[in-house]
Parts: C-alpha cells; sequence; structure tokens
C-alpha cells in the first residue's frame, strides 16, 4: 500500500522577493542530500523516482514543489526515515549543519561534458541574465502589488472592531484546545501553502487538510485580522506542546494563510482569494471575522475605493506572474543547452548510490 504523500511549498515568489523556508522543514533528519548542478541535470527527476519508488514501498513522503516551475520539484522527505533529498541550488541555498555526518553535497554537474556547454557559453551566460532579470521584475511588480493591497487594507481596517475579534479568537482558543497542556515542547514547522508560479496562483489546502477532522474556513477581507487570529491559534498551539505546521502567505510571507495541528486534526485557513474553498464534508464550519468585527456596509459605502484598489492589485499580480511565465520560457531554453551536455547514465549512478543510502537506514531502523 503506497504511503500517503504531503505536498506543500518551501520557497516563494513574494512581494518581499524570494523567501526561503528550507531550514525549518530539514531540521531534524540524520541524512540530507543536498544536490548542486545547473538546470536540466535531472534533480528533479531524481527526486521524483526516489518519492515514487519509496512511497510505492509504504512510506509516507513530503514533496516539496518549485514555486518557479509547476513540474518540477525542490525535495522530498521521507520522514519515518529522517531522510530528505533537495535541490541546492539558487535560489534556495542550503547551508549545512553539520557537513558529512547529516549533509552531504551531490554534484550532478559532474554528468556534463564541459566542452559542449563551452560552445554555447556566450548564450547560457545571456540566458543566466536575462532569468535573473525576469524574477526580480516580477518581485519588484509583486512589491508593488503588495502596496495596493495594503491600501485596501486599511479601508476595512478603520471599520474593524478589534475587541469583537480578539472575543472570537479567544472564544475558538478555548473551543479547539484541551485545557490541559502536553509536556513536551511543540514542533514547529513553516511552510507555504501555495505560491505564485508561471502559470498563477497555485495551492495544496485540499492535499495538507485531507483525512483532517475538522476544517475552519477563515473568511473576511483584507485588513480584517485573518492573518493575526491565525498567528494567535499557531501561539496557542505551540504554548500548549502541539505540533504546529504554520503556512505562510506565498505573496506576503509576513502573514499567515494556515495553521494546522494533526494531533487535534484540525485546520483553520484563510480561504478568501486566491485559495478561495467552501465546506464541502462534515466538520468543516465558516468563520467570518467581517460579519463578525467590521462596520456593517462597509463593501457598500467604500465600493468604489475598493474596486479600484482590489483592480489595481490584480493587474499587478498578472504583470508578475507574466514575467515569472517569460522566467520560466528563458529557463527552459537554458535547460535544453545542459540537457544535450549530460550524460545521463552517471545521474542513474548517482541515483543507485543515494537509493543505496535510503535502503541502509530503513535496515538500520529495523535493526534498531
Amino acid at each position: 500500500m503506497a504511503g500517503k504523500v504531503l505536498n506543500y511549498y518551501a520557497g516563494g515568489n513574494t512581494g518581499r522577493g524570494f523567501y526561503n523556508l528550507f531550514d525549518s522543514n530539514l531540521k531534524g533528519l540524520e541524512r540530507l542530500f543536498i544536490l548542486k548542478g545547473g538546470p536540466g541535470t535531472g534533480k528533479s527527476s531524481m527526486m521524483k523516482r526516489l518519492a515514487d519508488e519509496w512511497g510505492h514501498k509504504g512510506y509516507d513522503l513530503e514533496i516539496i514543489h518549485c514555486s518557479s516551475d509547476n513540474g518540477s520539484i525542490d525535495g522530498v522527505v521521507i520522514p519515518k526515515l529522517k531522510f530528505g533529498i533537495v535541490d541546492g541550488t539558487a535560489p534556495h541555498i542550503i547551508e549545512p549543519t553539520a557537513p558529512g555526518a547529516i549533509e552531504e553535497y551531490v554534484n550532478v554537474g559532474r554528468a556534463w561534458d564541459s566542452e559542449k556547454l563551452q560552445q554555447h557559453k556566450e548564450r547560457i551566460i545571456s540566458l543566466h541574465h536575462e532569468v535573473s532579470n525576469a524574477f526580480q521584475l516580477a518581485y519588484d511588480t509583486f512589491a508593488k502589488g503588495l502596496e495596493e493591497h495594503d491600501q485596501l487594507e486599511e479601508i476595512y481596517f478603520k471599520e474593524m472592531d478589534f475587541a469583537k475579534a480578539n472575543q472570537l479568537t479567544n472564544e475558538l482558543i478555548q473551543q479547539i484546545f484541551p485545557e490541559e497542556k502536553l509536556s513536551k515542547q511543540a514542533d514547529v514547522r513553516h511552510r507555504f501553502l501555495g505560491a505564485a508560479t508561471p502559470e498563477g496562483a497555485a495551492d495544496f489546502i485540499p492535499n495538507i487538510t485531507d483525512g483532517l477532522q475538522k476544517r475552519y474556513f477563515l473568511k473576511g477581507r483584507a485588513g480584517t485580522g485573518k492573518s493575526t487570529f491565525l498567528k494567535k491559534i499557531a501561539a496557542a498551539a505551540e504554548e500548549r506542546g502541539f505540533d504546529t505546521e504554520i503556512y505562510h502567505c506565498g505573496f506576503d510571507p509576513n502573514s499567515i494563510d494556515m495553521v494546522v495541528v494533526r494531533e487535534l486534526s484540525f485546520a483553520i485557513f484563510d480561504s478568501t482569494d486566491p485559495h478561495e474553498y467552501f465546506p464541502d464534508r462534515d466538520g468543516d464550519e465558516i468563520v467570518d471575522l467581517y460579519l463578525a468585527a467590521v462596520t456593517p456596509g462597509t463593501d457598500e459605502k467604500y465600493s468604489i475605493e475598493i474596486d479600484e484598489a482590489h483592480k489595481r492589485y490584480k493587474d499587478k499580480m498578472k504583470e508578475g506572474t507574466a514575467y515569472l511565465a517569460k522566467a520560466k520560457t528563458l529557463h527552459d531554453e537554458l535547460e535544453k543547452y545542459y540537457v544535450e551536455a549530460m550524460d545521463f547514465t552517471i545521474i542513474d549512478r548517482i541515483y543507485e548510490e543515494i537509493n543505496n543510502e535510503i535502503i541502509h537506514l530503513e535496515s538500520k531502523l529495523s535493526y534498531d
């Protein structure tokens, strides 16, 4: 029977640049392979192959997806074996804590023919530069979109009754958490549930919340305190010793979009655009901050200002996405040069070496 797969992002293309949360999701591993090498060298394919093999052996997996390429992945973690493998190339540089003892660099670049790459040196250099520029334009545009979003927030912020919002938060905390604290320290992981990608906004909410008994769909508007609400839930979980998954906003990583506490089988998440969902199973419940804490009629009172700010924000998001798509197209061209220069039989040998390491971890686990 195949193991369960948890999908998420550990890096995002945000309004604050590329944001890296890899370290939070790699802590506690006893063996970590960090792949180094250029585009088109088979890193993602190798990791997918490992995930497929060990998933079919019945192991639960965490798949870390790539926010810059919808078809690629950035990492695989096998929690039971305390094993991980990640793409350690820019922009998600991963620094080892115990090189050799835990982490090991794997240079997949040893499989390419340097002479073939040198034949296209000028174009390769140019493409690297163009890709970098396209990403920077995307980040700059998302930053402007963040400014427009801030204007939306200001409209609702001044119409908020924060006493009512705090009361709602405290009531939910009392409802979902037991009185007694656990006698352990909480394991807190920081991730992204979704990302801005070359194909637009994407998320893994259905997968992340699959199997949970209770899901709270947090509704509201920009500036109505959804992130603050979620931060208080996360703090309450951690303070009580419950392992907590904190999912940051893929647009503004300083904000929180979801909190999951699997030991209590619940998730509470921002269920508004661009990841808007509605209850569709037993245990689903809506929590609406707009209805609970915003002056009635605010949408109507500021309808013109809201529509204009929302349009400016959406326009910037579309423009930023177009730059990500351009970066992807340029990156695809860059990959072709490396694919043509690769000896994939060497990649197969690297795969076998890493797979044998996992087999060793499995046998060690069985022995223990």
